[in-house]
Parts: C-alpha cells; sequence; structure tokens
C-alpha cells in the first residue's frame, strides 16, 4: 500500500522535468531565430543607409554650376561649314575667327565684368563643341549654359570667400547662375578642374581591364579545376598543388601587384598602366577563387551522372564536357561573379602597376594608357577642392551601378545554364 503513492509522486515529477526541457529547447529555437532575424535586419539597415549616403552625397557630383551666356552668332560673324565640322581642323578654325574674343564679350555683356571673369578657362570649346555638333546655331542667336570656375562654384554652395558668396548669390537671382545636370560627366576623362572631369576614361579603363581578366582567369581556372578534380593523379605533387592554390586565394592583393611589377612590367615596360598588364595582374589574383569554386563545383556532381554517360559508350572526355561540365558550370559561374567582383574593386595592385596616372583621354585600346575606377575614386578623394568631393561620390554610384550590371549579367548567364537533376 506504501509503494503506489510513491509511484505517482514520482511520474508527475519526471512529466514536469520533461516538460521544462521541452520549454527549454523551444526558447533556445526562439532566441536563435530572433538572433538571425536580428543579423539579417542589421545587415539591410547598413546596406540601406550606405546606399543613401553614397546616392546623397553623390547626386551633386552629377551637376555642375553653370552661368548662361546670350551669344548672337551672325552680329559676331561667327560661320561654321557643315561639310567641314567634322574636321580636326574645324575647332582651329573657329579660333582664327575669333570665337574665344567673341565668348568672352557677350560673357561680359550677359554677366558683367565680375561675372565673365569666373567662366571656365576653357569655356570657348565648349560653345565650339556645341557649334560643330549642330552648325544651325552659327545662324541664330543663342543662350549657353558654360561651366563656373571652382571658386563661383564653392561660392553656389555657400563657401568660399564672402565676395565669391554675394557673386553667386546675385547671379542666382538673376536667373544667370544655377546648377544643371552635367552629362559631359559621364563622357570626359580626368581633369584638374572638378569642373571638367568625366568619369568616361576610367569607366572605360576598367572595362578593358575586366575583359582581359576574365578572358585570362576564367578559361585557365576552369581547366585547371577541371584537371585536378578528374585527371590529375593523388599523390603528393597534387597535394602541395593544391595547398598552394588554397594559399593564393588568401594572399594579400598587393602581394599581386608586386608580382606583376616585377614580371609583367619587367616583360613589357612599355605598357606600363595599360589595361593589358593591369587585366593580366587581377588575373592572378582572380585565377585562385575560380579554381576553388570550380572544384567544389565540378565534385558535387553525382557519380551515377558519369557512370550513366560511360555506360552507354561516351569517352571520358564527353563525359566531362558534355555531361559534368554543364552541370557544375552553375556553380563555376557563382566563384567567377566573386572573383570579379574583387577584382574590380582592387585598388593596391594597380597602383604598383602605374595605374595612378593622369590620364586626360580615354584609352584606345589595350595596350593605351588608362586607370580605372577604383584608383579614379582614390586619386579624386584626395583632393583638397569640394568639388571633387561630390565627384569622389559620384563616381562611387558609377562604380557600383557597374558592379551591379556585371553581376547582374553573370547571375542572368549562371540561372541561364542552371540544371537539375
Amino acid at each position: 500500500m506504501s509503494e503506489e503513492p510513491a509511484m505517482e509522486t514520482i511520474a508527475p515529477t519526471r512529466t514536469d522535468a520533461f516538460s521544462k526541457r521541452i520549454q527549454k529547447r523551444y526558447a533556445a529555437e526562439r532566441r536563435f531565430k530572433l538572433a538571425g532575424l536580428s543579423a539579417v535586419l542589421f545587415s539591410v539597415a547598413v546596406l540601406i543607409f550606405l546606399l543613401f549616403t553614397m546616392t546623397v552625397n553623390g547626386l551633386n557630383g552629377f551637376t555642375r554650376a553653370e552661368l548662361a551666356v546670350d551669344i548672337d552668332f551672325p552680329e559676331a560673324g561667327i560661320s561654321v561649314d557643315p561639310s567641314q565640322a567634322q574636321l580636326p581642323t574645324a575647332i582651329q578654325s573657329l579660333e582664327a575667327q575669333g570665337l574665344p574674343d567673341v565668348v568672352a564679350f557677350y560673357a561680359e555683356l550677359s554677366l558683367g565684368a565680375e561675372g565673365a571673369a569666373e567662366l571656365n578657362q576653357v569655356t570657348w570649346r565648349n560653345v565650339a563643341a556645341d557649334l560643330l555638333a549642330n552648325p544651325e546655331l552659327a545662324r541664330t542667336r543663342h543662350t549657353f549654359q558654360l561651366p563656373t570656375s571652382s571658386d563661383l562654384s564653392a561660392g553656389l554652395d555657400g563657401e568660399g570667400s564672402p565676395e565669391m558668396q554675394a557673386l553667386a548669390q546675385r547671379l542666382t537671382n538673376e536667373g544667370k547662375l544655377g546648377k544643371n545636370f552635367d552629362f559631359g560627366f559621364l563622357s570626359r576623362s580626368d581633369a584638374t578642374d572638378p569642373q571638367l572631369v568625366g568619369i568616361w576614361g576610367a569607366l572605360k579603363g576598367s572595362m578593358l581591364t575586366m575583359l582581359v581578366t576574365l578572358l585570362l582567369a576564367f578559361p585557365i581556372g576552369v581547366l585547371a579545376a577541371l584537371y585536378l578534380e578528374e585527371y590529375a593523379p593523388k599523390n603528393r605533387w597534387t597535394d602541395v598543388i593544391e595547398v598552394s592554390i588554397n594559399n593564393l586565394a588568401a594572399v594579400p592583393s598587393i602581394i599581386f601587384g608586386l608580382l606583376g611589377l616585377a614580371v609583367f612590367l619587367w616583360a613589357f615596360p612599355n605598357l606600363r598602366s595599360a589595361p593589358l598588364i593591369g587585366g593580366m595582374t587581377l588575373a592572378l589574383m582572380t585565377m585562385p577563387v575560380i579554381v576553388i569554386s570550380g572544384r567544389n563545383a565540378i565534385k558535387a556532381v553525382p557519380p551515377s551522372i558519369r557512370d550513366g554517360a560511360l555506360a552507354v559508350g561516351a569517352s571520358p572526355v564527353q563525359v566531362v564536357f558534355h555531361h559534368v561540365l554543364p552541370l557544375a558550370l552553375p556553380g563555376i559561374l557563382t566563384g567567377t561573379i566573386i572573383g570579379m567582383a574583387r577584382a574590380l574593386g582592387e585598388t593596391a595592385p594597380l597602383l604598383m602597376i602605374g595605374m595612378r596616372a593622369f590620364v586626360a583621354t580615354p584609352p584606345d585600346g589595350f595596350t593605351s594608357p588608362s586607370t580605372v575606377l577604383p584608383v579614379q575614386i582614390f586619386l579624386w578623394s584626395d583632393e583638397i577642392d569640394r568639388g571633387f568631393v561630390e565627384r569622389t561620390s559620384a563616381a562611387i554610384i558609377v562604380l557600383l551601378l557597374f558592379l551591379l550590371v556585371m553581376n547582374g549579367l553573370a547571375i542572368y548567364l549562371r540561372n541561364k545554364f542552371e540544371k537539375t537533376w
């Protein structure tokens, strides 16, 4: 009789302990989910803050301060022959007709002596470019929006000397001064004046450099991954190669710049700061990432795919290139996206091979002197003129858009070739 109450007491105790353990596990799971959700929300918030800050700071970088100047070309005696408008000597002809003096004269009429003195020194070349693009303007009276000096631009932003701020305020009230979208920022190259700089030279240099990097790193990296995973014998030498590749993927990028400086510029001393040398240097840095991701993607293909292909009479080479490689290609492209994105943002190795030169014209080809977007951003950020600060933010936006387009294209190709089994 005395044992039954003891059993009744033990059973509820065990049930309560079991329930407490379950509740504890559920509470731990809820805390883990909350921690994961918090990490995701924090990452999204930081990304939104970064993009918002870059956008706000960079929007002004796409604009420039311009003065409105009214020019009467028939009265000034300026003429343009439409048949000669595309010749290299056309600007020289306009200069010989006195276009610089004409622009200075009408600028003083429109803006006064103080305002005309704050026009950019190469203003007349902007007028000449518009005349050559549209020769009919030479028969009319036309108002041009011409870039100002850096001092007047700073005065428009509320900075600089009080006299320049007062002049900017007066011209703004008269409707002669304002900030307009600078379409030329996307078509010009580097300059010493923030009012005249453009991003096209660096953007074209980045495109050419990335093209060389992709053409070298992708095929060599894929073939190396195929050989190591499908053909290479498992011995000491392949182990050494695998360890070396894994170590190369973790080497600081500046080391590859030193390698490019010691090897590529030694072999091609006349191609300093050329996209070809920059692409070869970045290809060395990108290849280990492609090899590692390629091997993992090839290893993930089920052995049954290989066995089935061999069973129907396919040769080992056909198995690899007709079955294994197509199925592994999406994973390989993922590694390529990561490697190319890293290469696009690199600055240190390109500085080592001399791609920090002042390049005022876009590169004509793979062997022409050029710079790239990250280096251009670095150089502009080192300038003391506030105008370059805004241009730097605008260049960062261009770099992010370029990266987005490049990654979007790679993701599209990855999804297109993706197959299920």
